[in-house]
């Protein structure tokens, strides 16, 4: 598999790559209730979500998407904390961050759909968002 690289979302009006769905990983079934709170606060009550576990670790992210909407609600995830986007415009991704952490939600992996990664199993790009996080931490720690 290709290593792809990190790209900056700016924040304008342009739709991300991808249907308008969100796959979230590690959430426990007692707080999906309150994503789902932060959803409508900013606007995006209507996009569709699949709630990625264990089982769906092998799954591509193209055949993550395309499962119904509702997937995995009530069902404990000990993935990792992330979240997957795809359809939503730039401008309301950057939204959704700034909610998410003034929330006190627990931090997370974020990714946006991209015909690379549409192709790659789950598992797969939850290591290569962990590696790049660790990256980025170390590039952090080396200025300061």
């Amino acid at each position: 598999m290709s290593k792809a690289k990190f790209e900056r979302v700016t924040r304008s009006d342009d739709n991300l790559y991808g249907p308008r769905r969100l796959i979230l990983c590690g959430f426990p079934a007692d707080a999906q209730p309150k994503f789902t709170t932060v959803l409508e606060m900013v606007g995006l009550a209507d996009v569709e979500v699949v709630w990625a576990n264990h089982d769906h670790e092998g799954l591509t992210l193209e055949q993550l998407m395309a499962l119904e909407s509702g997937t995995g609600l009530t069902i404990d995830s000990r993935l990792p904390r992330a979240v997957i986007v795809a359809g939503i415009t730039e401008r309301q991704l950057h939204s959704l961050i700034k909610v998410c952490r003034r929330s006190g939600m627990k931090e997370a992996l974020w990714a946006a759909l991209t015909p690379t990664s549409e192709k790659w199993p789950l598992s797969h790009l939850l290591a290569e968002l962990a590696d790049e996080r660790r990256q980025m931490a170390a590039l952090k720690q080396g200025r300061s």
